[in-house]
């Protein structure tokens, strides 16, 4: 009778180690799936961040990331010139409309690679002209880099951050205005349209088209290249820093001074 219970004794063990060797091994699965699962998370994350990068791929001012120094590339026509390096303006508020700028008024970028005229719009985006002129007058381009040209697919050269980064701004934002149809999404070379980061959030960043590019409807179109196109498509000939299509143009770009002239 003792041996046989000696017996069950063992085997009752035998079965509770089992048990618990499985309960073990359910646990190590459980923490190995979890870690798995973890991981994929964070592949999707960043992959998924890598899509909204290049959805967004247009989108200025607080949202795009940070860029390379260029350095100077041998462009005909440009000269070497360093951007300011001080403290950007900034303003507590947009300035108000200006319903006084007449038609025809336009804003000279004069860049270390040649002269940049921009008839501007003020009838149909009269808060962004107002906004353009107010930080003409005020010098805030002045000594600014062009710090982003784009060659494939797009094919735009940004200015308008004086922190050539991507992300300054002027303090402010201005609402969308002419915004083109939903039906087209051509911005044809020579517009002048406002980078943002997403609906009304449009600062002191804008991007000049040196070719006719399909973008979404969705950057306010203030102007337009009467003068120096040229410039700007001798500037994207030379291409990006680091050789992609999108990126801080090879030839650096600095807008020396931004003035108006009104009719």
């Amino acid at each position: 009778m003792t041996s046989s219970n000696k017996r069950e004794r063992e085997l009752a063990r035998a079965k509770y180690e089992r048990q618990q060797a499985r309960r073990a091994q359910r646990h190590r699965n459980r923490r190995r799936n979890q870690r798995i699962t973890a991981v994929v998370v964070v592949v999707a994350l960043v992959l998924a961040f890598g899509g909204w990068v290049l959805f967004n791929s247009f989108r200025g001012d607080d949202d795009a990331a940070p860029v390379a120094e260029a350095s100077p590339a041998a462009v005909a026509g440009c000269t070497e010139a360093t951007a300011a390096a001080a403290t950007p303006q900034s303003f507590p508020a947009a300035p108000e409309i200006d319903t006084s700028i007449p038609s025809g008024t336009t804003i000279t970028f004069a860049t270390n690679c040649g002269d940049i005229v921009v008839q501007t719009l003020p009838k149909l985006a009269p808060a962004t002209v107002s906004s353009e002129v107010f930080l003409a007058e005020q010098g805030f381009y002045d000594q600014t880099p062009c710090h982003r040209l784009t060659t494939a697919g797009i094919f735009v050269l940004q200015c308008g951050d004086p922190t050539g980064t991507g992300t300054g701004g002027p303090g402010y934002t201005v609402p969308d205005e002419n915004l083109p149809p939903k039906s087209s999404t051509t911005y044809p070379a020579g517009t002048l349209a406002m980078a943002n980061a997403g609906s009304g959030t449009s600062g002191s960043q804008f991007f000049i088209v040196y070719e006719d590019s399909a973008l979404g409807p969705d950057y306010t179109v203030w102007g337009k290249v009467t003068s120096g196109l040229d410039v700007v498509k001798s500037v994207a000939a030379a291409g990006v820093i680091d050789g992609s299509s999108d990126g801080t143009p090879a030839q650096s770009v600095v807008i020396q001074q931004a003035t108006v002239s009104k009719p």
